[in-house]
């Protein structure tokens, strides 16, 4: 998805974003993410991202484990992904379908007390400097690997794919895609978001797969609907 600017480092994002606590959300560099804002805080912060700029939204999942129970504000993980809203449309109901477009990762320094009915929080961008990099370390992925177990995966839940789209598409792109759309926990995806870089994401989203395939075969379990 191409974008009207361009991002050549962390300093060219603010310290300070806003953030959206989404469960099993997960965004990460160049990454499209389709979201259905509906909740009054959640279309203020749209309208203040235009007001202010920067279109931009940072997507964490909420650490429900560490968090107080029936928490209105739980506790959030300490790395989430900023994105970029590069589609908007008005539903004509009170709601925005917008898509974003992952940025780089980010870790949270802290959060912020504000006025804003949204939360904010202050964040570093700097440890994932290689996410400005287009298809950084796509060469190492075991592509193959991938594929294979794409196939198995496609096989035990009866499901199709476009096989010319997938064969085509670079690494990065397959690997990212696949992570963004796989039926995995909160855990499993905060693990693959902070992987360390792609081919390493690769091994992990390949590895629970086929964790999820035996557990499958053992147990019986009815695919996936």
């Amino acid at each position: 998805m191409p974008i009207n600017i361009e991002y050549r480092g962390p300093a060219d994002l603010p310290e300070i974003i806003p953030v959206f606590p989404l469960p099993g959300a997960l965004l990460l560099p160049r990454g499209q993410m389709p979201l259905n804002i509906f909740e009054p805080r959640y279309l203020a912060m749209v309208d203040d991202c235009f007001r202010d700029g920067h279109r931009l939204i940072g997507m964490i999942q909420p650490d429900i484990a560490h968090s107080p129970k029936d928490s209105d504000k739980p506790a959030l993980f300490r790395v989430g992904c900023v994105g970029r809203i590069t589609q908007l449309a008005e539903s004509g109901d009170g709601r925005y379908i917008l898509e974003l477009t992952g940025v780089s990762r980010f870790k949270v320094i802290e959060e912020l007390e504000v006025l804003t009915p949204y939360r904010q929080c202050k964040v570093d961008f700097f440890a994932f400097v290689d996410d400005f990099t287009a298809r950084m370390g796509e060469e190492e992925v075991d592509r193959e690997a991938l594929l294979a177990v794409l196939a198995d995966f496609l096989k035990a839940n009866n499901l199709k794919v476009d096989w010319e789209g997938v064969e085509s598409a670079p690494n990065e792109a397959l690997v990212n895609a696949l992570a963004m759309m796989s039926p995995y926990g909160p855990a499993e995806k905060q693990a693959m978001l902070e992987a360390p870089d792609l081919k390493t994401r690769a091994e992990i989203l390949i590895a629970v797969t086929e964790m999820d395939l035996a557990k499958k075969r053992t147990s019986g379990d009815p695919p996936l609907q």
